[in-house]
């Protein structure tokens, strides 16, 4: 796909921000720091993004001039330098069903057994019973507690309902270490699924130690129908070829922006169709139902990241106006634009495929491995 690099993929205040990712190089691929427009190599302070995001503080690493920001391209496209997705060696996990809007589209996903057909009167049904309660309460609170003891004795309980309401969140992992797609790739959904839809999202990003050191976009593709017949399809919903996106760059956290700022953040999403079809979205991290923090905390209770990790936050988006026939809601065709924007991290942009077409997921650790002590020794 050819997507041109465009300033609106910066945050409004790029200027101040200092911003991490990764570019491919024919040498290879390289982390780097852009400051005001001009991309630096960090490769000599740091192999791997996950090397420079352990440092004491990574917005004071400086590196070599590599090109302007407005030279990069997409990966696979026929730019010099390539911006890939912004990290490497980290695992990525994801949280659910953090925002009550999305605790009742996946209960609707597993009532109607994902037939998106059944899915408009289960959730008018849902929102009157349950909607109203699920915003109210705290996520393992008493007055949750008591929430969740009515909705059994009303025959309304589900396993997603657990987790949005009950002590312990939803984590899982969301796609192998290296395999994510960054800004201007093809994103992937299952040839086989027809009910499917982008999860914008906010991605925070940890250390090795367990400290968060900045934050990204993300897409947490999700294919409602495999997921709706079965939550233990949840592996097959969300870990494909090309399913994951993730960019464009880390804003590193500093003195001007903080987890504060990832608390009051606003997120825009359009799609757009081929046909000419246009769907819009917004959703508010003021409106999701687990601090940042406590989701990051039970990401890492008990385990360790000794390359460290990412976590996707969760969205309150589920799109349920009708693409095509009434009543079915909305599913991605292939040839979409996805474009998923916060104003003080950037824009996402992807265009969707199938998983089965997008460009195989080929470059792993081992490749990484290899290519770096291959440049070690021509440097020697």
């Amino acid at each position: 796909m050819q997507v041109n690099w465009s300033s609106q993929a910066l945050p409004v205040d790029h200027a101040d921000a200092v911003l991490a990712g990764r570019v491919l190089t024919p040498q290879g691929p390289v982390p780097v720091i852009v400051r005001g427009g001009t991309v630096e190599s960090v490769i000599a302070h740091a192999e791997t993004t996950s090397d420079l995001f352990d440092m004491a503080d990574p917005t004071a690493v400086s590196g070599e001039a590599l090109c302007a920001v407005e030279d990069l391209g997409a990966a696979g496209s026929d730019a010099r330098f390539q911006l890939l997705a912004p990290i490497d060696l980290q695992c990525v996990k994801a949280a659910g069903v953090t925002f009550a809007v999305s605790a009742i589209e996946r209960v609707i996903e597993e009532r109607a057994r994902g037939d998106s057909a059944a899915a408009s009167a289960i959730r008018a049904e849902l929102e009157e019973k349950v909607g109203g309660g699920i915003r109210s309460v705290v996520p393992g609170s008493d007055d949750a507690a008591r929430l969740k003891t009515a909705l059994i004795d009303a025959g309304m309980w589900s396993q997603y309902l657990e987790v949005a309401i009950g002590p312990d969140a939803e984590v899982f992992t969301k796609t192998p270490v290296l395999s994510s797609i960054g800004w201007g790739g093809e994103v992937g959904v299952r040839s086989d699924s027809t009910w499917n839809n982008p999860e914008p999202e906010i991605v925070l990003v940890s250390d090795s130690r367990g400290r968060t050191i900045g934050a990204t976009l993300g897409n947490d593709v999700n294919l409602r129908d495999f997921e709706g017949r079965s939550a233990l399809l949840l592996g097959k919903a969300k870990d494909n070829n090309a399913s994951c996106a993730i960019g464009p760059f880390v804003r590193l956290f500093d003195g001007g922006f903080t987890m504060d700022d990832v608390r009051s953040a606003e997120l825009d999403l359009t799609i757009e169709g081929t046909e000419g079809y246009t769907l819009t979205g917004h959703s508010s991290m003021r409106e999701i139902s687990r601090d940042p923090e406590d989701l990051m905390r039970q990401a890492m209770s008990e385990h360790q990241y000794p390359d460290g990790f990412v976590l996707f936050l969760g969205t309150l988006f589920a799109p349920v106006q009708d693409r095509d026939e009434p009543g079915r809601g909305f599913t991605h065709k292939q040839g979409d634009v996805v474009s998923i924007r916060a104003a003080r991290l950037g824009t996402l942009v992807n265009r969707v495929t199938t998983s089965k077409a997008a460009a195989p997921w080929a470059f792993g650790i081992r490749d990484l491995m290899r290519n770096l002590a291959d440049r070690r020794r021509a440097a020697a």
